[in-house]
């Protein structure tokens, strides 16, 4: 199977504007049957700003950035022009815009979910983003799901390409809760969605071996780390995922996720950069 590689140039650090839902205000995560219609929310009360990030996320050292969609405080063509200019003035790299809700296996509301996922990404398209991250789907798997899912994705997949997006999907939800079900699902989608390697979305035991089993489809990876209190960072934990991709020759960006205890966001992404440093040359 082909993926497509071409906005793969070399492992390099990034960061999900989820790792600082708290620094951006913390608002509020919709989707596609929020009870209220969506307003747009000039008046959060982060001590940061979407438009002020990248300036900061520059001078990190991180050039790489996810936005998460219900981060985005307002879909007006000019704000979204505005930050697209920010981040180009600051020399940032939008890798994806990456769309947290909606479900393309939703029993009744399937084509809803998907015109709403549609929506973001012209939205995707307007930001400058290299691509967009899509949920597969929530339903149980199953051959009707799947082939829901598949048919949805390579809908959507044909619209991002006409915006000069490749869409991507993520082993999150129960549809892709398993490797097998990851692997029947790319077999019908033939190279054309790529995957979002999260690994805090397994557990248990054989979390490695199954992350193992489907680490070559990876074109971005979604780096989490366990934090405790106690104990801070699972290095441990984190070494073992990281040694996956790297044994795998991955080549997209190592997005860093932190939703630690810790209310310092900056200071538990710094404490996962220590660690992911030494996997970002072959």
């Amino acid at each position: 199977m082909s993926h497509d590689r071409s906005s793969l140039v070399a492992p390099r650090l990034s960061v999900s504007t989820w790792s600082l839902h708290r620094t951006l205000g913390d608002p509020e995560i919709y989707g596609p049957d929020s009870a209220q219609p969506w307003q747009p929310r000039t008046a959060l009360k982060g001590s940061l700003s979407l438009l002020e990030l990248p300036a900061r996320l520059a001078n990190f050292g991180i050039h790489t950035l996810e936005i998460c969609h219900f981060h985005l405080p307002t879909l007006d063509a000019g704000y979204l022009a505005e930050l697209r200019a920010t981040l180009e003035q600051e020399k940032i790299e939008l890798f994806s815009l990456l769309v947290d809700e909606g479900d393309l296996t939703h029993p009744t509301q399937a084509t809803h979910h998907q015109r709403w996922i549609a929506g973001w990404i012209e939205i995707a398209g307007q930001l400058g983003a290299k691509r967009t991250r899509v949920i597969a789907g929530k339903a149980q798997p199953g051959e009707e799901t799947l082939k829901r899912s598949a048919q949805a994705l390579a809908e959507l997949a044909s619209q991002a390409e006409t915006v000069g997006i490749r869409l991507m999907t993520e082993n999150w939800f129960s549809l892709l809760s398993q490797p097998e079900t990851v692997h029947a699902l790319f077999e019908q989608l033939e190279g054309r969605v790529g995957l979002c390697l999260d690994f805090g979305n397994w557990s248990g035991p054989d979390k490695y071996e199954r992350l193992n089993q489907i680490a070559h489809y990876a074109e971005s990876c979604h780096t989490k780390g366990h934090f405790s209190k106690e104990t801070g960072l699972d290095t441990v934990d984190y070494e073992r995922c990281l040694n996956i991709t790297h044994t795998t020759h991955f080549s997209g960006p190592y997005t860093l996720i932190y939703d630690g205890p810790d209310s310092n966001e900056w200071a538990g992404l710094a404490r996962e950069r220590q660690v992911v440093q030494a996997y970002l040359h072959p």
